[in-house]
């Protein structure tokens, strides 16, 4: 049991590092709009630092994802989804 939660910690955390170097966003970015340090905001990243509810909404907001997609999806799928859905709303605009 503990050894699937650790894993679905890390492939959430895998995901918001993934989804922050997709966007050229730096960790001490992230560490300033969540008002955290950069050293906590890593510790988030490698699974060390627990996430609540609250900052994880804070996270994807900031990243402009969907929180279920940070919590489900493998991080290949994940950059592939925000992709094609920015080509999207290119496309429309």
């Amino acid at each position: 049991m503990e050894d699937v939660l650790a894993l679905k910690t890390k492939n959430v955390a895998g995901n918001i590092r993934k989804i922050r170097e997709y966007r050229d966003y730096t960790q001490d970015y992230l560490a300033a709009k969540l008002k955290i340090s950069q050293n906590a905001y890593s510790k988030i990243e490698l699974g060390y630092s627990k996430l609540t509810i609250d900052r994880l909404f804070q996270v994807s907001e900031i990243l402009e994802v969907e929180v279920t997609h940070l919590l489900t999806l493998n991080p290949n799928d994940l950059i592939k989804i925000i992709s094609d859905d920015e080509h999207r709303a290119a496309a429309v605009s």
